[in-house]
């Protein structure tokens, strides 16, 4: 079993290092690919959240407990992008 082992190491020995090399700019590539991704996914985000009206909203209380008298559980969220009773707020 020994004298196996031994000659496949002596075999692959090698094209050992070409292995290694090419594992770890795959490794590379692939975490660069990821990385990207996340770029990418996180502006779609950023530009999807910064539609939302509520902040500047006249009936927003801007309060943890209620955020919006209206509609409560649409308030800071996605759905609340085309809301029908946003009025923008008046400045004093």
């Amino acid at each position: 079993m020994l004298q196996l082992i031994y000659t496949l190491i002596h075999i692959i020995q090698p094209w050992l290092i070409l292995l290694c090399f090419i594992t770890a700019w795959a490794f590379i590539l692939i975490l660069a690919g990821t990385l990207w991704g996340v770029v990418i996914d996180t502006t779609k985000r950023a530009k999807k959240m910064h539609q939302i009206p509520c902040s500047t909203c006249q009936y927003f209380t801007n309060d943890y407990r209620l955020k919006c008298p209206v509609y409560p559980l649409k308030a800071n969220t996605e759905e609340a992008i085309n809301c029908q009773d946003y009025h923008v707020r008046e400045s004093y």
